[in-house]
């Protein structure tokens, strides 16, 4: 039984009569002079199994199963003592006390005031809410701010399941841990930090955050890396927070080639939105390691910067923007993308993008309008042009128009550009240079050497387009899905007269009016077969679209509809082009059949075959433009090429998927992708096939076949080994790879990335295959190697 009572005041006691010590034990009455107050805030509720009172010594005692509460604080002990005259409260015996805020002190011997304040524990431990743990053989507490821990022991780890007297993973073991709750800082003295129990570095003084903070000025974890041009790396990062609301962090990277590469960046929050600037600068100490390329030279700079703001709950508004010294800096010394090795796997950015913008969201309307320069990485400036503006705007009427759902959507565009971008598809072109007039080609041959990627001059185009289409379900379950639409381009152009260009375009100033009226139908008959393994649908689509031909096809520039890959995904796209440049023109019936089956133990096939058909007038596919557009795409004669795909997932840990297209005559594949993933306990792997038929109007020349591959390991509880490699099978070399391993836990991380990139001096010279290596360390609570994109950081002192 409990024997429970209430001391008044901070402890005051409330039963002062008896002369002499007395002990009582529970029962249903206790003897006490008056009943007891109820608990409010400056009083202590008592729990125990005896108490013994010692009026003549002014000194309670509770003993056995003791629990204290008092203002939010849970004690409990084999025994208490608490002395009236002192004020101290004495706990011994498996003393563990709880606080308001969840941490968890241990002790074999605890002595307090009586307001918790001051006082000293004896073979303490502590657990906090946030599971960092504190031991020490003594712990004294002064002033109600000041803890100093003896021989103390810090640690963000969990102890070991099967053996908690192990050493956990890492520890800072000090003379002295000295926790200033004022601050919210832990100072050390004295310090080692010991991994496994081993000592691994001494540290004579040191200073973190204590657990609780969330952004707290210091050193963060530094990190390694490693590159061709600047050889080896230390970044050292310096974290500020200035304020609530803005910090700098203060990044030098120290290089045994070049010196130190000084990087900065200013962060703040808003009301309604942030901001941030980004600065890097450095004195080459050897420009001479880039000989041959933009960064042989001096001083070598740039300056980031991007921004958001919110308007109200459906608009913002915003910037990015990038002013570099030189093209190659980013790649040179990996600034864009040393953060995520693996985004740079495939290829280094060929462009920084500077742009102003306001976005608008609602219901079902959808408003972007942007200013766009494209700083070019890769040394051809004047070719890339500058996008102002670009704005769309779409949205679908919330009510139906004829029983039918109606939208409409426009975007105007605007560009400018110096230089012509001339692409030469054969090597003679590229040799000699055929793109540009020579005594030895006539004008009316070059277009079959070259492509005009890009025009130079002004080109202005404003597109709107309106869309209405309703779905019927006859009594035998057909579904017929009627549609119509049309599109208005009004087109400016300003072609300059730079040599060559007159060739693909007339130069000068043109206008055009472009009208597009387009009505279908769209045919769909699911037949559905259940089973007791499963349910089946077959789904035979036919879709049939009636309009004249494309407007001057092939006679205007092509800026934003220069991709186009025919496969399942665009089979029954009434306009396949990829961008507003281009319209589809002519009759057209595409037809295929979906197949969908479920099974009732999970998993699922979907397999789609299909055709295109030209009816009438004139096939905009087969046309050649300025880029030569869907040319080779499979849908330049009548009958298009077959296409098919298949994706089946038996469970959450496979999947499955192949593309193909066949050549509409001899069944030869054109273009097949084949990808595999699975995902396990402790592995994951994903490989992808390609193979691409020669697009000789494309400029690909011979046929491209390769492999991707990637996967991670998990090699024991907290190890991971990741990689990615590209072969290419025609050449029969690996020509880029990553690899790279990490410990990952609750409170350690370690991580490091051998990465092979390419990178480009120039238009004209082959790439250079460039590596880095990349090395981070985090230890929870203690240091970590980057501020969080929130601001949020803690770091070392």
């Amino acid at each position: 039984m409990v024997f429970g009572f209430i001391l008044a005041g901070a402890f005051g006691v409330v039963t002062t009569t008896p002369a002499s010590s007395q002990t009582y034990t529970f029962n249903p009455m206790p003897p006490k002079p008056k009943p007891a107050p109820a608990v409010k805030d400056g009083q202590m509720l008592v729990q125990a199994t005896e108490v013994d009172y010692d009026y003549n010594n002014s000194r309670v005692s509770a003993v056995g199963n003791v629990q204290l509460f008092y203002n939010g604080t849970n004690l409990e002990a084999d025994k208490v003592i608490y002395d009236q005259k002192t004020k101290r409260l004495h706990a011994e015996g498996n003393v563990r006390m709880t606080d308001a805020d969840g941490k968890i002190t241990y002790a074999n011997i605890m002595d307090l005031s009586d307001d918790y304040r001051d006082g000293f524990v004896d073979s303490l431990r502590v657990d906090t809410a946030d599971h960092t743990r504190m031991a020490a053989t003594r712990a004294d507490r002064s002033s109600g701010s000041y803890e100093v821990f003896e021989n103390g022991v810090y640690t963000a780890c969990a102890p070991c399941r099967d053996d908690p007297k192990k050493p956990p993973l890492w520890q800072v073991k000090a003379a002295r841990i000295i926790h200033d709750t004022n601050e919210k800082m832990l100072y050390f003295e004295n310090a080692q930090l010991e991994f496994f129990g081993v000592p691994m570095a001494y540290l004579p003084y040191l200073s973190t955050p204590d657990p609780t903070v969330k952004r707290k000025t210091g050193f963060l974890m530094p990190f390694y890396t490693e590159g061709s041009g600047y050889g080896f790396g230390l970044e050292v990062p310096f974290y500020w927070a200035i304020a609530p609301d803005y910090d700098v962090t203060i990044n030098p990277r120290f290089t045994t080639k070049q010196g130190v590469l000084f990087q900065g960046e200013f962060r703040q929050r808003t009301m309604d939105g942030a901001y941030q600037i980004r600065a890097y600068g450095i004195d080459q100490l050897d420009p001479g390691a880039f000989a041959g390329q933009p960064g042989d030279r001096t001083f070598r700079g740039g300056v980031e910067t991007k921004g958001q703001f919110a308007l109200n709950d459906k608009w913002v508004w915003g910037w990015d923007g990038v002013l570099l010294s030189d093209y190659m800096l980013l790649s040179n010394y990996r600034l864009a993308v040393y953060k995520d090795p693996m985004a740079s796997f495939l290829t280094l950015p060929t462009e920084a993008v500077s742009q102003l913008y306001l976005t608008g969201v609602g219901n079902r309307s959808y408003f972007d309008a942007r200013a766009i320069y494209y700083l070019s990485l890769s040394g051809n400036q004047s070719q890339v042009p500058v996008v102002a503006p670009v704005i769309d705007y779409s949205n679908v009427i919330n009510h139906s128009v004829f029983g039918g759902e109606f939208s409409y959507k426009g975007n105007f565009t605007s560009l400018t550009r110096d230089t012509a971008v001339f692409d030469p598809i054969t090597p003679m072109a590229a040799a000699n240079g055929y793109c540009l007039p020579t005594s030895a080609d006539s004008a009316m041959t070059i277009p079959k050497y070259c492509l005009l990627r890009g025009m130079p001059g002004t080109y202005t185009r404003l597109t709107g387009e309106v869309d209405w289409r309703r779905s019927y379900t006859d009594p035998l379950g057909e579904i017929w899905t009627p549609f119509a639409s049309l599109r208005a381009d009004a087109i400016d152009t300003s072609v300059a007269n730079q040599p060559g260009t007159s060739n693909f375009l007339p130069t000068g100033d043109t206008q055009a009016l472009r009208l597009m009226p387009t009505v279908g139908l769209e045919y769909r008959y699911p037949f559905i077969n259940v089973q007791p393994w499963g349910t089946t649908t077959i789904e035979p689509i036919a879709q049939v679209i009636i309009r004249p031909n494309e407007p001057d096809a092939g006679k205007l520039p092509n800026e934003d509809a220069q991709s186009m890959t025919f496969d399942t995904s665009n089979l029954f796209s009434v306009d396949k082009f990829s961008g507003y440049d281009r319209v589809e023109g002519g009759g057209r019936a595409n037809v295929g059949v979906q197949a969908t089956t479920q099974f009732d133990q999970g998993g699922a096939v979907k397999v789609m075959f299909g055709q295109s058909y030209q009816l009438f007038g004139l096939n905009s596919f087969a046309v050649q433009d300025v880029t030569n557009t869907a040319v080779d795409s499979g849908l330049a004669t009548a009958r298009s090429d077959y296409v098919a795909s298949a994706e089946y997932s038996p469970n959450k840990t496979y999947s499955f998927s192949v593309r193909s297209r066949l050549d509409e005559a001899t069944l030869n594949v054109q273009r097949f992708e084949a990808e595999g993933r699975a995902n396990f306990d402790r592995w994951s792997v994903s490989l992808m096939y390609g193979n691409y038929a020669p697009q000789p109007e494309l400029g690909y020349l011979n046929r491209r076949e390769g492999i991707l591959a990637s996967g991670s390991v998990k090699v024991a509880a907290n190890w991971v080994l990741t990689g990615a490699a590209r072969w290419d099978l025609v050449a029969n070399q690996i020509n880029q790879y990553v690899v790279g391993a990490g410990y990952v836990d609750d409170c350690f991380v370690l991580a490091a990335n051998y990465v092979t990139s390419y990178s480009y001096a120039s238009t004209t010279s082959p790439p250079v295959l460039g590596h880095a290596f990349m090395l981070q360390l985090g230890l929870r609570t203690i240091a970590n190697s980057t501020p969080s994109p929130t601001g949020v950081a803690t770091g070392i002192q």
